[in-house]
């Protein structure tokens, strides 16, 4: 009879192991699954984004956690979308366009002077995660964190926060942004130092489009005029240790405009159409999705995304719809300009 239940106990642990083997696998697909979806997915990007009305392409997870094709979409029913590619899941996910995150040329818009009382100014050191732009243009992003290299001390953001989508050298970045009410040498942050060239196209179904995978700028400044954490109803301080984007994986963010929100990653391996103003557009690949109807909006591009456990920053945040997160991984932007997170 004690050999009968000894051995039921150990039945029961058996299923119990494989129930938790099967969670975790599902949880944290292995490399050769997901690197088997990935060609995949690639193999058949260019042919679904013929579409008008396909934004991107990404790996993603089945609602039973098995790896598939996410295809992005301006809207509902879109026809001549396969149920399968080459045996991998497809999964039609209505995003919407994709838009970059900034503030818009507020031209005409009433300045409001950098004060105490205004909510987007801060003493210095600044915070991260809050208002910022370029000094020639009425606009407003946010400030991602401050990242180091060569003995130098930068301010991270996007490319079209800081240069005014590549129009810009040596220019001053302020905080607040001058769509915010800063006010140029007033507010001064930094000055311009790097940014990575953003190439545009003007035919949102132009067949092959020249290639992006960041949208990021650095601005230099210092420890007396930009500090390394957020304001206090933020995340803190990010860890300097970055790391890779992972799906499911929860993140956070702290930006300008929805302050502290939180999400988590849907989509890896991202190739998406991002829209900057009117008839203007960029293709990115190798981007992260971020899902969570207000985890960010206009005014938010340039926030680092880190993760909820750690403070690890994944991503730099630049555009989104009413329902997604695009964000460049962050190792990809710390590596184009060769610096590190000032963080914990």
């Amino acid at each position: 009879m004690k050999s009968f239940k000894i051995l039921s106990i150990i039945g029961i642990l058996g299923v119990i192991l494989a129930l938790f083997l099967t969670f975790t696998s599902y949880s944290a697909p292995p490399n050769d699954v997901l690197e088997h979806v990935k060609a995949v997915k690639e193999k058949h990007t260019a042919k679904l984004m013929e579409k008008s009305e396909v934004v991107g392409t990404a790996v993603g997870l089945s609602e039973d956690d098995i790896p598939v094709i996410l295809v992005l979409t301006k809207k509902s029913g879109v026809a001549g979308i396969p149920a399968s590619l080459d045996g991998i899941q497809v999964k039609i996910m209505e995003t919407g366009e994709i838009t970059a995150l900034k503030k818009p040329d507020g031209a005409g818009k009433p300045t409001r002077k950098p004060s105490k009382t205004n909510p987007y100014w801060y003493p210095r050191p600044v915070p991260i995660g809050v208002s910022t732009g370029n000094a020639n243009e009425i606009s407003a992003g946010t400030i991602g964190c401050r990242v180091k290299g060569g003995g130098k001390f930068y301010a991270l953001s996007n490319n079209h926060v800081y240069v005014g989508e590549n129009g810009g050298t040596d220019d001053e970045v302020l905080q607040p942004g001058r769509y915010d009410g800063g006010i140029p040498q007033t507010d001064y942050l930094g000055t311009l130092s790097n940014f990575n060239p953003i190439y545009f196209y003007n035919d949102f179904s132009e067949p092959n489009p020249p290639i992006n995978t960041i949208d990021a700028a650095i601005a230099e400044s210092d420890t007396y005029t930009l500090g390394n954490a957020t304001p206090s109803d933020g995340y803190g301080t990010p860890s300097s240790n970055t790391t890779e984007p992972l799906l499911s994986m929860p993140v956070q963010k702290y930006g300008r405009t929805t302050g502290l929100t939180k999400g988590s990653i849907i989509g890896i391996n991202s190739s998406v159409k991002v829209t900057y103003g009117t008839n203007k557009y960029a293709y990115f690949i190798g981007q992260i999705i971020i899902y969570k109807p207000g985890f960010s909006k206009a005014g938010d591009s340039g926030a680092l995304i880190v993760t909820q456990n750690g403070k690890n920053p994944v991503g730099l945040l630049f555009a989104g719809s009413n329902t997604i997160t695009i964000a460049n991984p962050i190792q990809t932007v710390t590596n184009y300009f060769g610096v590190t997170i000032d963080g914990e």
